[in-house]
């Protein structure tokens, strides 16, 4: 059993962490960069230990500073998070040699799923739909066109070793095909340090819904509800919901099960999530697999009133999941809204800075997670998000009307905020029917004055009256309205 846990992350995802191993009764070791000196998480935890300066690969995703820190304070396992070095699998098989549990999946896990075209091999075994497409690498343009004469347009280019939308580019025909392989290539080699890449058939306007599973080291893997991740931009995911509007309890169980035999496939143990894109015609088919624990995990958490965290953290000590399959059903509608330090009328461009003052929504149902406090600093060299907030109720309308009470109740001043992004959203009659995919916000998108926004760049709600229902002024609406923000 655990006495001790470094926690090999910063913001809102550690101060969560800590929280859940107290409540357990063990003891946390925080490390920090010289940016992160004044932050919660170190705070609160029992010890802290500085890695190293601002800039991650000096610090957050440095190896040989967070091991050095887990060896001199004598902890006993490390969690990673989510981000940084949370799916890095010779981090993990780097903390096994050194006789420390890495809280997650194992390295060979990690990798297989990593791997998009080796976990689209494996689900495929497994008997989980998959997106058709090439079979692995794509070696050259010609391979390519190839393919995608066989199975038709659109296609989507993607890196192996890919996420956040970076090496991925849609293609409509031959011409763009081209050029998109170059160009995708490329980014994937200076982001993934690997140019790598696979095709799929392009899934027009998908829902983009994911299963949470959760397996031990006793051969025990669950389904625990899916999270409907549509609303995003440029793949980033900034509204998540539970129960989806789109999922029927029959197409839940079927892609929960399908899931289960995907991650039985590589025996896997933690928590993690099974990604798919779900058609028009209730068909869905598996995207990728992530093998951490999700930003959203929360949503989960509040609708099934279970613990990930705590869950993670008892595997990784060898112990048995005490669930029944059938006793995890959602008890509640949780509306998820991630707030980021962006400034939403410049195409969402990051505003770090100093938060002057915050006021954090309260009430039943209401839960935010978040690292920041009046007189916190935004350092510029993480992510933009610092501040989840979530909220739950007996029914979608019910938790629709906390969620918009709550924005109105989020004041954040000193830089600017997505909280006003969201209101626009959550006022969206089609949001507020369900009818929406992960092209919302490109349906609903109008170009602003500035010529870079003509280019296509920033995207916001249209404000017409047949397409949004009017605002009370707010009393700081003279301010700029910013919101927490801590993130991954």
């Amino acid at each position: 059993m655990f006495e001790k846990i470094l926690i090999a992350n910063r913001g809102e995802i550690a101060l969560r962490i800590i929280r859940a191993c107290r409540e357990l009764g063990l003891r946390t070791v925080a490390v920090y960069s010289e940016a992160d000196r004044d932050a919660l998480h170190v705070r609160f935890a029992d010890e802290d230990v500085c890695i190293g300066p601002p800039p991650p690969g000096e610090s957050y995703l440095d190896f040989r500073r967070i091991i050095a820190a887990a060896e001199v304070t004598n902890a006993d396992a490390v969690h990673p998070g989510y981000g940084f070095l949370a799916e890095n699998a010779d981090f993990a098989e780097v903390c096994e040699s050194c006789g420390i549990t890495f809280v997650g999946p194992t390295a060979q896990q990690i990798r297989q799923m990593g791997d998009k075209t080796e976990a689209k091999a494996l689900m495929k075994k497994a008997g989980v739909p998959v997106i058709p497409g090439s079979d692995g690498v794509v070696s050259s343009f010609e391979d390519a066109g190839a393919i995608a004469k066989e199975i038709g347009y659109p296609v989507i280019l993607k890196a192996v070793a890919g996420g956040g939308g970076k090496g991925m580019r849609v293609c409509r025909d031959l011409a763009e095909l081209e050029r998109g392989f170059h160009v995708a290539s490329t980014e994937a080699a200076n982001a993934f340090s690997n140019a790598d890449l696979y095709l799929e058939k392009l899934i027009v306007s998908p829902h983009h819904v994911e299963i949470q599973v959760i397996g031990d080291t006793h051969d025990n893997i669950y389904y625990v509800g899916e999270r409907d991740c549509s609303i995003q931009r440029r793949h980033q995911k900034l509204i998540e919901e539970t129960p989806s509007p789109l999922v029927t309890e029959e197409l839940r169980r079927r892609m929960g099960e399908a899931a289960v035999q995907g991650a039985q496939m590589v025996g896997y143990r933690g928590a993690g999530t099974i990604e798919y894109l779900v058609d028009r015609n209730l068909d869905f088919y598996f995207m990728e697999m992530n093998t951490r624990v999700q930003v959203e995990h929360p949503v989960t958490e509040e609708a099934y009133e279970v613990d990930l965290i705590k869950d993670q953290i008892r595997v990784a000590q060898g112990e048995k999941l005490v669930y029944r399959q059938e006793d995890l059903l959602p008890r509640w509608a949780v509306i998820e809204c991630r707030i980021n330090a962006e400034d939403c009328e410049n195409d969402f461009r990051p505003t770090p800075g100093t938060i002057e003052a915050i006021h954090i929504p309260g009430g039943p149902g209401v839960r935010v997670d978040t690292a920041a406090y009046a007189g916190y600093v935004i350092p510029p060299f993480y992510d933009s998000m610092i501040a989840k907030l979530i909220v739950r109720a007996s029914t979608r309308e019910e938790a629709l009307e906390r969620m918009r009470r709550s924005l109105d109740e989020f004041v954040i001043q000193g830089v600017p905020t997505t909280i006003p992004f969201h209101r626009e959203i959550l006022r969206h009659p089609d949001f507020i029917a369900g009818r929406y995919d992960t092209s919302f916000l490109e349906k609903y998108a109008r170009p602003s004055e500035e010529p870079e926004v003509k280019k296509g760049k920033a995207i916001t709600i249209k404000r017409s009256a047949e397409a949004l229902a009017p605002q009370p002024k707010r009393v700081d609406s003279e301010e700029p309205v910013t919101s927490n923000r801590d993130l991954e």
